[in-house]
């Protein structure tokens, strides 16, 4: 293990920083403009907004302006961006970026945040590159003193991609990305209720001039007959293909069709497919009713999601601590997102392999334009392509394996997309799909029946386990357990679930021994909103409740709006897991959270109240107090409402809230959808090659007894990788359910320095700049 490192020692007095944000609006943008600000005043460095993006640098004046802690407040949940973008011709050119360059030095601002696009960021990198030079000029001119050319030596820049459109490489999401899929599925929820009513098609047109990811996740969110995407154009004689496949659709009793198109979409000759075109199409040769829905600039609008106030959050901090370790012979960079870790990559680099993907299309090559596109781009198609088309019956592989899927432990939203997937990818192997009802304790009575492609039509966008779930362990079922995987001869198990369902299979692994029928392939998939299980980073439906905490604290902070000043405690589920408290809190920009991993005390309250009480007279209104349910045993929500009021007295008065159940109900957002979509078709996969790799032909029968036959399918770091539940044991606290380490509690001293307090923070995982993996390089 390498020596933590804290950035203490890392100051940046003496520095000024400048943010600005350019190009495209996307929800996020504030969040990060917001951390940017509070982690350069919390290290020292004078901070300053530049309005109207590159045109406010060109023309300088009141469009730079020095900012407070206070600027920032209350901008967390708006929308677009508060210091406003504009396209800017006279940056372009040499004499705007001579007066860009001007405004800068008067100001002392030598370290630039952009966040923007790929053409805002090459303008950057292009100004750093001119910066001696634009100096030296201005000297001459007598704009400058002859000092300033040593004293602004050199120009630091670091990038953050905001982008709705997600088409920027080297990042798996940019800013604003996740809320403009919110947008479209709530949309597509809408529309599939009407469309359902009256028997008829839809075709949606959603963003992305040059890249299709919000059309094709959205497609994979929400269950779309066909999708029309620039990277992945159709097929000659695509026209057929999608009538007939809509006609076998409505065959199987599917009263309704979607059809999303890019509007950028294509077909193999690059010639642009449109919606309109593909209607006509639908009505002339099947008849159908249709109708087309242009989203347009709705998807850009609105509050951004919990997942985009955190990504911007940990970038905004991650650009601070990038501008600060800066030298002259640091490249550009761009903060990035790989799978759950924050990275740093040489801004040119991705600028060079997004505009390659460009190339790629425009030269006829769409695999390498997947490709380039990056592995999440390229498994969301993948996983589209195995989910959409059902093959018929002659087709299709015989295995002669059955396969049962379960849900086990609380519902979470998600966990249908999950089933779904995984019975239509086991279809797609070749083998018999079973579900059971009601998780271990319905296994145990019977409750299994086999699960056919149409069963699971239309199942992504419901909440809770259609299937049934029960919090029951398998212990004191398994003689009727085993009983029923003879009579169903069961060969393997996916079991989708919380901690419930770790704990179960390391029961079925254990059990092994006196229960033959134990002996097959097992995968878990993790679906909890308390995001407990050991072994991934996230689990189904965490994400989705994580939105309902942040709707929720938005709404009761407006509630207080225009009345005197005022502190609101409230209580999140999660057991013993302090995630939904800790990323609501950092999410909803709360001023502390308690939680069981971080033992807190009277004094620490004490503290807190004290805290909240100065802030109070600053001018700010409202403060926001997250407690997890099980924090501590004496330290009760009612007991820190009381300790609040008591404290607060004459300065603030209090109100308090209890979630409850609230957090595990509703729509899945599109991350579960995704998330839980992906992952259980992987876990199949697995369990497919487990089952070809454990049949023994002699005794015509699945056989594993092996350590690595029972796996938990995590998200651990930047990978989906299978671990047996045997090595996950060591890694468990079985008392409070929750594992020992978890990873976002490195994120908890994020959350308090947004909050204005004083704290170490760990950044042993940042500082180190990356490269670009391109395609070939990671093959090799």
């Amino acid at each position: 293990m390498p020596d933590k490192k804290f950035f203490e020692n890392l100051s940046g007095k003496g520095k000024a920083i400048g943010v600005l944000t350019s190009g495209g609006d996307a929800q996020g943008m504030n969040a990060a403009v917001r951390a940017v600000v509070r982690m350069g005043i919390y290290v020292e460095a004078k901070v300053y907004f530049i309005y109207e993006g590159y045109q406010g640098m060109v023309d300088g004046g009141e469009n730079i302006v020095e900012v407070t802690w206070e600027s920032v407040s209350s901008i967390l949940q708006v929308g677009g961006t508060v210091i406003g973008s504009a396209r800017c011709k006279a940056f372009r050119t040499r004499e705007g970026r001579l007066k860009a360059a001007c405004n800068l030095v008067k100001c002392g601002i030598t370290n630039l945040c952009v966040i923007g696009g790929d053409g805002s960021l090459t303008g950057a990198n292009l100004f750093r590159e001119e910066w001696n030079g634009l100096l030296e000029e201005l000297a001459q001119n007598g704009e400058i003193e002859k000092g300033a050319i040593k004293k602004y030596a050199y120009l630091n820049i670091v990038g953050m991609v905001g982008s709705i459109d997600n088409d920027f490489c080297g990042t798996d999401m940019t800013i604003g990305t996740d809320s403009a899929l919110h947008r479209i599925i709530e949309v597509v929820d809408a529309i599939m209720t009407t469309a359902q009513s009256h028997q008829r098609t839809f075709v949606l047109e959603v963003m992305g001039r040059h890249c299709g990811y919000l059309a094709l996740v959205s497609a994979l969110a929400c269950g779309a007959d066909y999708v029309f995407i620039p990277e992945y154009p159709p097929e000659e004689g695509w026209e057929d293909h999608m009538c007939s496949r809509l006609s076998e659709n409505r065959a199987r009793k599917k009263r309704l069709n979607i059809i999303i198109v890019a509007e950028g979409a294509i077909d193999c000759h690059n010639q642009p497919i449109t919606s309109e075109q593909v209607k006509d199409l639908v009505v002339q040769r099947l008849g159908y009713d249709t109708r087309v829905t242009i989203l347009g600039h709705v998807q850009r609008g609105g509050t951004p999601s919990a997942f985009d106030r955190i990504l911007a959050s940990r970038m905004g901090v991650e650009a601070v601590l990038a501008l600060l370790e800066g030298t002259p012979e640091t490249p550009a960079c761009v903060v990035s997102l790989s799978g759950n870790q924050a990275v740093r990559l040489p801004l040119m680099e991705c600028v060079q392999m997004t505009q390659d993907v460009q190339k790629a299309m425009d030269g006829k090559r769409f695999s390498d334009a997947v490709q380039l596109r990056g592995r999440s781009f390229e498994n969301n198609l993948n996983t589209y392509k195995l989910l959409s088309t059902k093959r018929t019956a002659a087709d299709l592989p015989k295995t002669n394996f059955n396969v049962a899927v379960l849900n086990v432990g609380a519902p979470a939203a998600g966990m249908n997309a999950a089933v779904r997937s995984a019975v239509r990818i086991g279809i797609t192997e070749g083998h018999k799909m079973f579900a059971v009802t009601d998780g271990f304790e319905g296994f145990s009575r019977g409750l299994i029946k086999e699960i056919s492609w149409g069963d699971v039509g239309g199942w992504t966008g419901q909440g809770g386990s259609i299937l049934g779930t029960k919090r029951a362990l398998p212990g004191k079922y398994l003689e009727k357990i085993a009983e029923q995987m003879r009579t169903h001869n069961i060969n393997a198990l996916l079991v989708i679930g919380g901690f419930e369902a770790f704990d179960g299979c390391l029961q079925l692994f254990e059990a092994r021994p006196r229960f033959e029928e134990f002996c097959i392939p097992i995968c878990i998939v993790p679906a909890t909103i308390s995001n407990n299980v050991p072994g991934t980073d996230l689990s189904i439906g965490a994400d989705t409740s994580l939105n309902a905490i942040v709707e929720t604290c938005d709404r009761i902070k407006l509630s207080a709006s225009g009345t005197k000043r005022r502190v609101f405690i409230i209580e999140t589920m999660g057991g013993y897991c302090g995630y939904l408290a800790n990323m609501g809190a950092l999410a909803a920009g709360a001023d502390a959270a308690y939680i069981f991993e971080e033992k807190f005390d009277i004094r620490e309250l004490q503290a807190n109240v004290e805290h909240l009480t100065e802030k109070m007279k600053t001018g700010i209104q409202r403060g926001l107090v997250l407690r997890n349910e099980n924090s501590s045993e004496n330290y009760t929500t009612d007991f820190i409402y009381q300790l609040y009021s008591e404290e607060g007295k004459g300065v603030f008065d209090c109100r308090k809230n209890v979630l409850g159940h609230m957090q595990q109900g509703g729509a899945p957002s599109p991350f579960d959808r995704n998330f839980g979509t992906k992952i259980s078709a992987k876990a199949v996969l697995w369990l497919s090659k487990k089952l070809k790799e454990c049949y023994r032909r002699g005794k015509g029968r699945v056989f594993a007894n092996t350590e690595d036959s029972v796996c938990l399918l995590g998200m651990r770091r930047r990978n989906l990788i299978f671990q047996p539940v045997v090595q996950l044991k060591d890694e468990t606290d079985f008392v409070h359910r929750i594992p020992r380490e978890q990873w976002w509690l490195k994120l908890r001293p994020l959350m308090k320095i947004l909050a204005k307090y004083k704290t170490s923070y760990d950044v042993s995982d940042s500082g180190q700049l990356e490269h670009v993996l391109r395609p070939k390089q990671a093959e090799a």
